[in-house]
């Protein structure tokens, strides 16, 4: 590996003139940053001195390209682009890179063996809203928002920004000033779109009354459009990438994301508040769409998110209309999932029945031929065999070649929205060993998968969730939160169906300290095992139905189920 410290050593010395680290106004250190990943050849460490690295929208190149789970943009500009690298380092050595205007932070595409390490990705302007309520009167709340918040009230609405982009206020979520989300029993989002009037320079009063719903004084709230424009770091076709000590305080969306992507690891760092705030990314802290390989995930911190710490799973086309034996044209589904690389010729389809979500047997999967992207939402697909007997309009397609194995392990997820952890792994083994959720405001841990909403699909071969400490999750309702660990598929036609979804899940050696809340909801899985956990029950918070019901069954028992005694 070739050092080129020397070189950025002398350009550290000229940013004393107005870059990073300077006392005058910071500059634009983009095209600076930028010049030395282009010029960084194979085997080749960037280390740049520590300081401060102000990169702007303005100046950073313009792409295009489509994001998973993400809402679709045009003439993306990328803060620090990474094209077509081969074993290349950059080593911020602690720098922290503040990302100015709505924009790409970090996008690698195309590359093998890139490693990202010791950096904090922040906005100079966050992306999410956050104001303390301060007073509660006469049917009226006010909120005082933070110095770096951006916000406008005009007629009667409170719009935030992203960039130069005026946004709608539609949901708000509430944390207690020491850190974890308050306590809903309900909805965790939270309605916002009340008349908003400006009464003082940092001070917004909303026509509500908080403690109507189950708030008061001195929490904080986050405003959020709901948007999701960017991750804060993005891997594209992308080979044998590690990311080490990387902390992301914000983002306009995941933290990171990992799209067509073959062995990723997720090392130290994770999503960590910047003080004083109570939020971090405004979706998932790590997302992996249709990868492949290993995906390790150690030792991280991820606190204040708005969805999942890490969500790993496939997607599935609905194939909309059959035009001969061999050649059919298939649909993206859904909006946030389109125009990705799904399907190359050479790779196995496997088909699933969306009703009763369940793929064929093995026999009947087929090899592409050929791959014709027809437009953004629809892909013309033929094949080398004719379909199988039976299969065709409004059948599910799935790759069967891009499956990962999942390790999730010694990290702690606390005080963030929605789920722990999702995993709708096609084929693979996923381990959870070590971690703590705590607080997580809806389960810790989702098995998922559907081909009827947001077409993610994967069946999990083998889960294994070991020696982990679940602290008082599950305080509020989220979709498919309906225990603190929910295997839960969405399967429109149970009845009907014949094999179940997920394989094998053992539940074994953890420490559950929790209030009256269901531990284990079951659906559509083949083999349970819940053994040698430790339970600890309070009445910290307010139960949740059946104050002793601690798991619940839906539909046909696994075949093989193995719980506790006092179980309903």
């Amino acid at each position: 590996m070739k050092n080129i410290l020397g070189a950025l050593a002398i350009c550290g010395v000229a940013l004393g003139d107005g870059g990073a680290g300077a006392a005058s106004l910071p500059r634009d250190d983009g095209p600076w940053v930028r010049g030395l990943i282009e010029k960084a050849g194979e085997h080749d460490c960037i280390r740049l001195p520590r300081g401060v690295y102000h990169i702007y929208s303005a100046s950073a190149p313009r792409m295009n390209f489509y994001v998973s789970n993400h809402d679709q943009q045009k003439d993306i500009p990328v803060g620090l682009p990474f094209m077509g690298k081969r074993n290349v380092i950059l080593d911020g050595q602690g720098s922290t890179f503040i990302f100015h205007g709505k924009m790409q932070p970090v996008h690698v595409q195309d590359s093998e063996g890139v490693t990202l390490q010791h950096f904090t990705v922040r906005y100079a302007v966050p992306f999410l809203t956050e104001g303390k309520i301060v007073d509660i009167r006469a049917g009226k709340t006010t909120l005082q928002f933070t110095p770096e918040s951006r916000y406008e009230v005009s007629d009667g609405t409170i719009k935030v920004f992203c960039g130069e982009e005026e946004q709608k206020v539609r949901i708000a979520n509430a944390f207690e000033p020491e850190g974890p989300m308050v306590p809903m029993g309900g909805a965790g989002d939270l309605p916002w779109n009340y008349r908003a009037e400006q009464v003082a320079p940092d001070k917004v009063r909303f026509d509500v009354d908080a403690r109507g719903l189950g708030l008061k004084e001195g929490q904080v709230l986050v405003l959020r459009s709901g948007a999701r424009p960017h991750p804060a770091i993005m891997l594209d076709r992308v080979k044998d990438a590690t990311l080490e000590d990387v902390i992301i305080s914000d983002s306009q969306g995941m933290g990171l994301l990992a799209q067509r992507s073959e062995n990723i690891s997720f090392i130290g760092g994770g999503c960590v508040r910047v003080p004083g705030r109570s939020s971090t990314t405004s979706a998932d802290a790590t997302h992996f769409s249709n990868c492949r390989g290993e995906i390790i995930v150690r030792r991280a911190l991820f606190e204040g998110m708005m969805d999942d710490a890490i969500n790993v799973h496939s997607t599935c086309l609905l194939i909309e209309k059959v035009k001969s034996p061999t050649c059919f044209v298939a649909k993206y589904m859904h909006p946030q999932a389109i125009g990705l690389d799904l399907f190359t010729p050479g790779e196995r389809l496997q088909f699933i029945r969306p009703a009763t979500l369940e793929n064929l047997p093995p026999e009947t999967r087929r090899t592409v031929s050929e791959v014709e992207m027809i437009d953004p939402t629809h892909v013309f697909v033929t094949l080398k065999e004719a379909l199988p007997e039976g299969v065709g309009e409004g059948y599910a397609i799935e790759n069967t070649q891009w499956v990962a194995n999942v390790t999730f392990a010694d990290n702690i997820v606390r005080h963030n929205r929605a789920r722990g952890a999702l995993f709708t792994v096609a084929s693979g083994d996923v381990k959870v060993q070590g971690n703590r959720f705590e607080r997580v405001h809806g389960s810790a841990i989702l098995l998922a998968g559907d081909a009827s909403n947001w077409y993610e699909t994967g069946a999990c071969r083998r889960v294994s969730i070991e020696g982990n400490v679940f602290d008082h999750n599950l305080t509020a309702d989220y979709q498919f939160t309906e225990a603190v660990i929910s295997i839960c598929p969405s399967v429109p036609d149970m009845a009907k169906q014949k094999v179940p979804y997920h394989g094998v899940v053992i539940i074994e050696g953890n420490t559950f300290l929790t209030h009256h809340v269901p531990l284990l909801f079951v659906r559509s899985v083949s083999s349970v095992s819940f053994t040698r956990n430790d339970l600890k029950r309070d009445d910290s918070f307010p139960p949740r139905g059946d104050p002793e019901q601690m798991f619940i069954i839906d539909g046909p028992a696994p075949q093989n189920l193995q719980l506790p005694d006092h179980h309903n």
